[in-house]
């Protein structure tokens, strides 16, 4: 594969069935930033063939797309890239297209040079099978290993790919704890469009926020140990507003959110849906923000992976510090200007104490910060370079050419 040339890719993502601005910055920067880069770009998804469709204005999730395909149809027009998306539903009349690219999608994959998998969370179709460098990226740590060590279906789909990436930028390296499963996982981190996040002025008058879910999912068990989600470490700094003396505020998902504790304990509430309905309106809740301050799942934590969140990185974008605990991304990404890390609660007391010192500073090196470790343009060439060095398979199952 020459990377010097204009390149066909597919990206595929989970838009239409998370219809929410966090999924669709985090895969939307894939498409904005290949694009940026010259290549030719588009994006596909796939219901899966069980309710996976997540409609927000009626609470559930079931197989009805509607919702999120209006939803794509209107955030893709605005990103400049909606004449180049679609979608499979095979829960519709047996399997059907849908999208501004149906009627083109299989045979833009049939000559597509690179495929990439963002998160993992699209099955490998026929159609994606001709595809010779299919690429999986492991946006979740920990969690996606233990799942291929314990589940024979999750491994043959991991092996369906031939390229991987992982968000646990120090797995293989000393101190790391994320299984080894037996893929030759390199590391990545999240992609960030830089004139889709223009910056704003410093807020002194804002408040420490944060967009999470309680709890994402159940629990993982491997080789003696347990890797668990955010609540687990929410619990060792709840004492934050106490302990700071400023404004804490989140914008808390999952049924199991203890929400009157929260409030008792001096965080301000938001209902999520109201800040992640749209991409820019999330944006905007960032912009309004002092800082973010926030946990990562225990998993991450515990296992030193390296991970860092492209919530955090958008962030950063926008111009605000961020104070996040510590998962041993410091090992990859300059801390203590405008990223600045913690372990416990007295370092993360120390990290505020930090910004309010140094408010206007934190916000500059905030953008810089990402301008020079996230910016798609490197992130994704570097992606592509290392993608072209695997010998490829021209279909699942065959014999390399």
């Amino acid at each position: 594969m020459d990377i010097s040339r204009r390149l066909r890719i597919v990206v595929l993502g989970y838009v239409v069935r998370g219809p929410l601005a966090g999924p669709t910055w985090h895969h939307l920067q894939y498409v904005l930033g290949l694009r940026d880069l010259g290549h030719d770009v588009w994006y596909l998804e796939d219901s899966m063939d069980y309710p996976f469709c997540y409609d927000p204005s009626r609470g559930v999730t079931d197989v009805d797309a509607r919702y999120g395909l209006a939803y794509v149809a209107r955030v893709f027009n605005r990103a400049g890239v909606g004449d180049r998306w679609a979608y499979f539903d095979a829960h519709d009349s047996g399997g059907r297209w849908h999208g501004t690219a149906a009627d083109r999608i299989r045979d833009i994959c049939a000559s597509a040079d690179l495929m990439i998998n963002v998160s993992g969370i699209n099955p490998m179709r026929p159609w994606l099978e001709r595809i010779a460098r299919r690429v999986l990226v492991d946006t979740d740590p920990v969690f996606t290993q233990v799942d291929i060590l314990q589940d024979p279906v999750q491994r043959r789909f991991a092996e369906s790919h031939n390229v991987f990436f992982t968000f646990a930028e120090s797995f293989g390296q000393p101190g790391c704890k994320v299984p080894d499963d037996g893929l030759p996982w390199q590391p990545t981190r999240q992609p960030v469009a830089l004139g889709a996040w223009q910056p704003a002025p410093p807020r002194r008058d804002g408040s420490y926020t944060t967009v999470m879910l309680w709890d994402s999912y159940d629990r993982r068990q491997w080789d003696g140990r347990t890797w668990g989600m955010k609540s687990e470490e929410m619990e060792h700094y709840l004492a934050m507003p106490a302990r700071c003396g400023r404004r804490f505020e989140l914008a808390v998902g999952g049924g199991t959110a203890p929400n009157d504790r929260l409030e008792q304990l001096g965080w301000r509430l938001h209902d999520p849906l109201s800040i992640t309905c749209d991409p820019w309106v999330y944006q905007d809740f960032m912009r309004a923000s002092k800082a973010e301050f926030s946990v990562a799942k225990h998993g991450y934590v515990a296992s030193r992976s390296g991970w860092f969140s492209e919530r955090s990185a958008g962030y950063l974008a926008v111009g605000r510090p961020v104070v996040v605990q510590e998962t041993g991304f410091s090992r990859h990404l300059p801390t203590g200007d405008g990223l600045l890390a913690f372990g416990n609660l007295d370092e993360a007391v120390a990290g505020i104490a930090e910004v309010e010192h140094r408010y206007e500073h934190h916000c500059r090196a905030a953008r810089e910060l990402v301008e020079a470790h996230f910016d798609a343009h490197s992130v994704l060439s570097r992606m592509l370079d290392a993608s072209s060095a695997i010998r490829p398979a021209a279909r699942i199952g065959a014999p390399a050419p």
